[in-house]
């Protein structure tokens, strides 16, 4: 009796890769619906003729002409015919799992020790050519999924992958431990491998990923050169932090110092001192607190032993003991110079005989606010600006604010 069907389609689960429609006798005029990304074949005793791409056909003699050749017959005013119909799903099927079915073997080209691995991933397919895939690897079978798919191609994916990953393993002298860094490169030097595998099945090899290298973690022998490995760069993880950190030690006392000096400097400002006139500060009170038999006994190895440090700092401080204690004479005041020449003055002259330049007594002092010849202090008597005052025992120009020169030591008024 006579199949008549009206509509021929496919709408099952995307992973079919293959679908034969159950049905084989049609009349013409049975509609054939092929949607986007598939492809119907015609098969007519055992042939592959007629194929058709996405749309909607109704199934006549004359738009499939391959067919036609086969039928002679008209019954009734209907034309029926034996066909068989293949779905072909032409879509992208990802996520497709694959995995080596043995160990593979070899010897790690950097510690030099044998070693077994296996590896595992996931790969991405599209059927290229439907008739071909029909012909070489579906046969008379009515399905074709994802799953069978890989196990028909797996003995050519397993003979071609394995030798791949150890020889580009041992050409590259790839570390073992450092073998995921590897992986990108690694998944596309075994894609390449399999693309022409593949392509005579009629099946495009569109994305191939090596996601796990297996590593024989339970192997005495892995485990030892694993040791080995990575103590070598925590020793060298060890000496760059202990380096870093002597540097931070170093720097921070540094700044440390640099902070103390800046204090101490900060503090002289504010009391009117310099670092000179503190370290004479320094050894006069060590003199003066010296004990021994006498005084001045005392006071006379000092006065020797201040001599004997030098010429500048030995006066100096011979100075300020001479004051201190009131011992010993005062130092003759330095002969007058020339403010502009520097030339030795006479006492009483009103003008450098060098120069010309006017003498200004050593108890005044031009005013720079006003330029009046004012009376030598602080600040200007008559219009209050800020003076520039000498020292009265060695004439040296001084800061307004400082308490004792800083050449002699000389308390200022």
């Amino acid at each position: 009796m006579l199949n008549i069907a009206k509509v021929i389609k496919y709408e099952g689960n995307n992973q079919t890769l293959i679908w034969k429609h159950p049905d084989e006798d049609f009349n013409s005029g049975t509609q054939l619906v092929v949607h986007e990304s598939q492809e119907a074949v015609f098969y007519m005793n055992g042939q592959a003729l007629d194929s058709f791409g996405p749309g909607r056909y109704t199934l006549e003699t004359q738009n499939m002409p391959l067919v036609a050749r086969f039928f002679n017959r008209v019954m009734g005013g209907d034309s029926p015919f034996h066909c068989e119909v293949y779905f072909i799903n032409k879509t992208e099927q990802l996520a497709v799992k694959w995995g080596t079915d043995t160990k593979m073997e070899y010897v790690e080209p950097t510690y030099g020790f044998p070693i077994q691995l296996g590896a595992c991933g996931e790969m991405s397919i599209r059927v290229e050519d439907g008739r071909k895939l029909l012909i070489k690897v579906v046969g008379t079978e009515e399905f074709l999924g994802q799953s069978a798919m890989v196990q028909k191609l797996r003995a050519f994916m397993m003979l071609k992958i394995k030798p791949c990953i150890v020889s580009y393993i041992r050409e590259n002298r790839i570390n073992i431990f450092r073998i995921d860094e590897h992986l990108q490169v690694l998944s596309g030097a075994v894609q390449t491998a399999l693309q022409g595998d593949f392509a005579e099945y009629g099946v495009a090899l569109e994305h191939f990923f090596i996601t796990t290298v297996m590593k024989p973690e339970n192997d005495p022998a892995y485990q030892r050169f694993k040791s080995l490995h990575f103590r070598q760069y925590a020793d060298i993880a060890e000496a760059k932090l202990k380096q870093q950190v002597g540097i931070i030690e170093q720097q921070t006392e540094a700044q440390k110092t640099v902070i103390e000096a800046q204090a101490l400097a900060q503090k002289r400002s504010i009391e009117g001192y310099t670092y000179q006139q503190e370290r004479q500060f320094d050894v006069a009170e060590g003199f003066a607190n010296n004990e021994g038999v006498g005084g001045f006994t005392n006071m006379g190895v000092g006065l020797g032993m201040v001599g004997a440090v030098g010429s500048v700092v030995g006066e100096k401080t011979s100075n300020i003991l001479s004051g201190a204690l009131g011992t010993g004479t005062a130092p003759a005041a330095p002969a007058a110079k020339c403010a502009k020449c520097g030339a030795a003055l006479k006492d009483g002259v009103k003008f450098c005989p060098e120069c010309g330049e006017k003498v200004i007594p050593a108890d005044q002092v031009v005013c720079p606010g006003c330029g009046k010849t004012v009376k030598r202090s602080r600040f200007c008597s008559e219009c209050g600006s800020p003076l520039a005052v000498k020292c009265k025992n060695c004439g040296h120009e001084l800061d307004p604010a400082v308490k004792f020169c800083p050449e002699c030591g000389t308390k200022t008024e």
